[in-house]
């Protein structure tokens, strides 16, 4: 087998989430380990705590982003890592506030930290991991960074608020759930992409590039998972079918499906979504009837349209292994449905 033959076999064999965190191995292990430090304390609970959630696989894709901008760059400097680490601490925090607010059994295929030691530890742990990112980010010294995470903080948590307002309202409008969207997942992913470019100086161009990659992988990202919320691929990664219908939250799944119902289905989802009068077979009516209709294909379609957004973005970019991994990620975002 020829060299090339065998590189493309070899990237063929991984993700390529798998990809980019070889080439950015060493910040990588680098932001890993300032994760551990950081969430230290003489208070026994908190890194358990944190431990719990922090090392139960996730994949590290946000501070992935962060580093992966700066290397596209020529960023090097070391705010970079401190930037990648306060990230995924925002990431956390948000997990275990959301978990709280779901009241999630499960989170990565583990039972969640707030079944494990009460809602009030969860909280009070994602306070800490937030001021822990915080701390991170003024150290870089940079202000544009700082305004870029913090700004991006206060929108997930809008769009955490938004997203509970609209539970059990069957008259969300798809215009507000993409609202909720941007905020409570896209402006992470965004502002990750956005912090590690701004540290290169490479220019207004550059930095606009990788924040519109970042935005729209987080929505196609989302699209994904609220259509897994009805397949049995859920299953598959390690999460639980239907938390989004138990939690009657407004989906896009669920807002096609009921745009698209006759009368009588109509009156299901009122039942099901508006009352919250549910048992375990109405899931099963649920999964059939989004399907059916052909909300999840469009969710899934949807999704699609923001990954080739995405790689678009990229093209502030020349040709390289890292804009390869990037561009292939947006891909494997949409294609882990299948």
């Amino acid at each position: 087998m020829l060299a090339d033959e065998r590189k493309q076999s070899d990237n063929a064999a991984i993700s390529p989430v798998e990809r980019l965190n070889a080439l950015i191995a060493q910040d990588m292990q680098a932001c890993d380990r300032l994760i551990l430090k950081g969430m230290g304390s003489t208070v026994k609970l908190i890194p358990d705590l944190a431990r719990h959630l922090i090392e139960s696989g996730g994949k590290r894709l946000r501070p992935m982003l962060t580093l992966a901008a700066a290397h596209a760059g020529g960023y090097s400097g070391g705010g970079h890592i401190r930037l990648a680490a306060a990230v995924e601490f925002i990431h956390t925090a948000t997990l275990l506030h959301d978990d709280v607010v779901d009241e999630s059994a499960l989170r990565r295929g583990k039972v969640s930290a707030n079944l494990v030691w009460g809602n009030k530890p969860s909280v009070l742990v994602g306070d800490f991991l937030f001021s822990r990112a915080f701390q991170l980010m003024v150290e870089t010294g940079n202000l544009a960074v700082l305004d870029i995470l913090s700004g991006a903080s206060a929108i997930i948590a809008e769009g955490e608020v938004m997203q509970l307002n609209s539970a059990r309202n069957l008259s969300v409008t798809e215009e507000h759930y993409m609202k909720v969207v941007s905020a409570k997942t896209a402006a992470l992913f965004a502002a990750a992409a956005e912090s590690g470019a701004v540290l290169t100086g490479k220019g207004e161009a550059f930095i606009r590039g990788f924040e519109a990659y970042g935005e729209n992988l987080g929505i196609a990202f989302q699209l994904v998972d609220d259509a897994l919320d009805y397949s049995g691929r859920q299953a598959l990664m390690g999460k639980s079918v239907g938390d989004d219908f138990r939690e009657a939250k407004m989906t896009l799944p669920i807002i096609l499906a009921h745009a698209r119902a006759g009368e009588e289905t109509r009156t299901f989802w009122k039942r099901v979504i508006e009352t919250g009068n549910q048992t375990e077979a109405d899931l099963n009516r649920a999964i059939t009837l989004v399907e059916e209709t052909g909300a999840i294909q469009e969710t899934m379609r949807r999704a699609r349209v923001y990954a080739d957004a995405a790689k678009d973005a990229l093209g502030i970019l020349p040709a390289s292994e890292i804009k390869s991994a990037l561009s292939d990620i947006a891909d494997f975002c949409v294609e882990r449905a299948y």
